[in-house]
């Protein structure tokens, strides 16, 4: 740390402190050239964790936000907070493993469906509408018929 008098840079720290609010860390400092002390302050820098849009604009991650829908999907279903927990905790994993910290809403939506399609097909279609924005009864249609496809090709192989 340099010195704000002098411009010197070796200081020894005399007293170290938990700020109230526990975010940062006040230092006094001493330089050991012209013995003058100073404040510093150290907080850890937090870069939020980005969620790229499709319009390609860029929103910080709200874990209520991915709950929300969930527990929308998941109205009136056999599903428990804990298994919807679970699913936002793995979405939030997800992103937090990104090396540029941040993920598309597609990559996010894709991982989201992949857990609802083994926890509740209803709920699955349900969040698949909203998010894949169905337009007509036809997409809507398609993606049942890839569901039931799915499961036929899973009795068959049981």
């Amino acid at each position: 740390m340099k010195c704000p008098y002098c411009g010197f840079a070796q200081d020894r720290v005399v007293d170290s402190r938990e700020s109230k609010e526990a975010d940062s860390i006040r230092r006094r400092r001493e330089c050991e050239r012209c013995n003058r002390r100073f404040t510093t302050y150290e907080r850890i820098d937090e870069i939020p964790y980005m969620v790229v849009k499709k319009d390609g604009r860029r929103e910080r991650f709200d874990r209520q936000k991915v709950l929300s829908g969930l527990l929308r999907a998941c109205e009136k279903r056999p599903v428990s907070s804990i298994q919807l927990e679970k699913i936002v905790d793995a979405a939030e994993s997800f992103l937090v493993d990104a090396p540029e910290r941040e993920r598309t809403t597609r990559e996010i939506g894709e991982l989201i469906m992949e857990h609802l399609k083994g926890l509740d097909t209803v709920a699955y279609i349900r969040f698949a509408s909203v998010y894949r924005d169905f337009t007509d009864v036809r997409e809507f249609k398609e993606e049942l018929e890839g569901l039931l496809r799915s499961h036929g090709a899973k009795k068959g192989s049981s």
